[in-house]
């Protein structure tokens, strides 16, 4: 009874965190980034604040993982040395690694301001972790993810304890 309790009270907070995210913060920023991974939900959702806010600049994570192929095309279409496309391989390969990217980013740039772009099960997780890394203003834009109910109840449960890693160790 109990455990049955606890798993719906989880599972209320779950869907308060990870799909009833906070709308989408879209404000002109010196950068849109966005985060490695679902790449076809979340590059069409980059590029669309890039035209829609006059950004200047997008940035994509590298993979190499089958799920990040649209977004590991773009930079490989775009070898040569862009001012409005940057392309970065976070290390580790992780939303941790990208957010100590993003940090470097921002540093060399003098970047004031970034729009996030990345799955809505993951703003809260990834803006945490952003936020924890630069001085800069933080714009999170979450993308709606394509998944079955299988997917977003695995992605709960990872979510869950990188919220917990994030807010216990605090990254950068």
């Amino acid at each position: 009874m109990v455990a049955g309790g606890g798993f719906v009270l989880w599972l209320i907070v779950a869907l308060q965190l990870f799909v009833n995210v906070p709308p989408a913060d879209k404000q002109h920023s010196d950068a849109v980034i966005m985060l490695g991974g679902l790449s076809a939900d979340r590059l069409p959702a980059a590029r669309g604040l890039q035209d829609e806010l006059d950004i200047p600049v997008l940035v994509l994570a590298e993979t190499g993982l089958a799920g990040n192929a649209s977004a590991d095309d773009a930079c490989d279409a775009a070898r040569l040395p862009s001012a409005d496309l940057v392309c970065f391989r976070p290390d580790p390969l992780n939303t941790r690694g990208e957010a100590m990217a993003i940090e470097r980013l921002v540093k060399l740039n003098h970047w004031k301001s970034v729009t996030v772009v990345t799955s809505d099960f993951h703003a809260t997780r990834a803006g945490t972790l952003v936020r924890q890394c630069t001085d800069a203003e933080v714009h999170m834009v979450p993308a709606p993810a394509s998944m079955g109910p299988g997917d977003w109840l695995w992605r709960f449960v990872v979510e869950t304890g990188g919220l917990l890693d994030a807010t216990v160790r605090p990254q950068c």
